[in-house]
């Protein structure tokens, strides 16, 4: 058993991303990651004792074709094929149905697809990437397991979830807040719990997955009690191509009076807003971050992304009753922006939170660590790991089996 490991594997709408965890060494063995799947640039990468390869496609590919290269060619070249044991894959929504990881069954299909409607970009590319793990890997059927990005927000109350509509919208159609990137947000809460040893179910803090998705979570007690997306990913922060929250009114400006058509106008809230909606240049917050100073239209779209994110917190705040154990950046944008994290804590001095500049510096490209002056409520830096999380998860439930 001990150099037994499990498959993770993560779809997005066009990437697909991989790893072989020895979840009892807690050892990546195997990392990668395959992108431009919709034009002539798409490649996969991977990295395997500590040698990195590449290889390009000069053409258009798709999940399936990726998740064969992998199995058949990588897998079995690097020799991990035998030691695989089970499958965790990542799953975006779960609707009300899962409050844990689960084994994959056909039940556990049909809810997934059933909560396609919550996750449209997501949950059906997930379930190629079941579908055709089970082909590839037969001798596996019975040992893959779903982990849901929606799962760790289940235990949000009814005054977090519901939203202000008839009752009727919520029994009938299970419209209500579901959240999202809650496998992040619980792996970095139960890590900063251990590093300023404090026990989890006594641990409160606010939680800030900032990426091309970005989302905030309030931790109170070690569980999820408010989460700034919503019934599906577009609510909540200002993102990288997504609105965030907006006054619901524009999308019947924009259909009745600009007759601009439905599918245009979701087209527009979650690939053409956010910071590339905004700067009219990009939405990667490295380029943002090194031009801030150069260009109006970047500073402004930074200071609208600060200025969302420092509401959040301050709001979620009052939901600690008091006690703040630690503010968390992880994410892409929060492990390594040094901007954003400096300018969004100086607007939180009234709850005395402190940054560090020298600290703050510091801590980037992987690095763990904390922020804040002596005086501050607790600032970490830590890197998410969702894909240990999702081995974990799996590990422990085919074993339990």
């Amino acid at each position: 058993m001990i150099n037994k490991s499990v498959l993770v594997i993560n779809c997005g709408s066009s990437s697909l991303k991989f790893s072989v965890i020895n979840v009892l060494k807690k050892k990546i063995l195997l990392s990668g990651l395959s992108e431009n799947f919709e034009n002539k640039n798409a490649y996969i990468k991977w990295t395997f004792n500590s040698q990195k390869e590449k290889k390009n496609f000069y053409s258009k590919i798709d999940h399936k074709i990726i998740l064969k290269y992998l199995i058949n060619k990588i897998l079995q070249k690097t020799l991990l094929y035998n030691n695989i044991i089970a499958v965790g894959h990542r799953i975006v929504h779960g609707g009300e149905k899962f409050t844990e990881s689960v084994i994959i069954t056909k039940k556990v299909i049909e809810a997934i697809k059933k909560a396609s409607i919550f996750a449209p970009l997501h949950n059906p590319i997930q379930l190629i990437g079941i579908s055709e793990s089970i082909k590839i890997l037969p001798h596996l059927k019975n040992k893959q397991v779903a982990v849901f990005d929606t799962s760790f927000h289940q235990t949000i109350p009814e005054t977090s979830y519901l939203y202000a509509l008839p009752i009727k919208f919520y029994e009938k159609y299970k419209i209500r807040r579901y959240g999202a990137h809650g496998t992040s947000h619980k792996y970095v809460s139960k890590m900063a719990s251990k590093i300023l040893n404090i026990p989890l179910d006594k641990f409160n803090c606010i939680s800030c997955h900032l990426g091309n998705g970005s989302s905030i979570t309030a931790i109170k007690n070690g569980k999820s009690i408010d989460t700034s997306m919503g019934l599906t990913p577009l609510e909540g922060l200002v993102m990288g191509t997504r609105c965030g929250n907006i006054d619901p009114a524009i999308i019947f400006y924009m259909f009745n009076k600009l007759n601009i058509k439905i599918d245009k106008i979701n087209k527009i809230l979650t690939e053409k807003s956010g910071m590339l909606g905004l700067t009219h240049i990009t939405s990667d917050f490295r380029y943002l971050e090194n031009n801030y100073l150069n260009d109006f239209r970047i500073k402004r779209a930074v200071d609208i992304f600060i200025h969302s994110l420092s509401k959040y917190i301050a709001s979620y705040s009052i939901l600690m009753e008091n006690k703040i154990n630690a503010i968390i950046f992880t994410g892409g944008i929060g492990e390594n922006s040094v901007l954003i994290r400096e300018k969004t804590i100086e607007k939180l001095k009234i709850l005395n939170i402190f940054i560090n500049h020298k600290l703050n510096n510091k801590i980037k490209f992987g690095k763990i660590g904390l922020i804040n002056t002596n005086n501050s409520v607790p600032i970490l830096v830590i890197p998410t790991n969702e894909e240990l999380m999702i081995a974990n998860d799996t590990f422990n439930i085919i074993i339990k089996k």
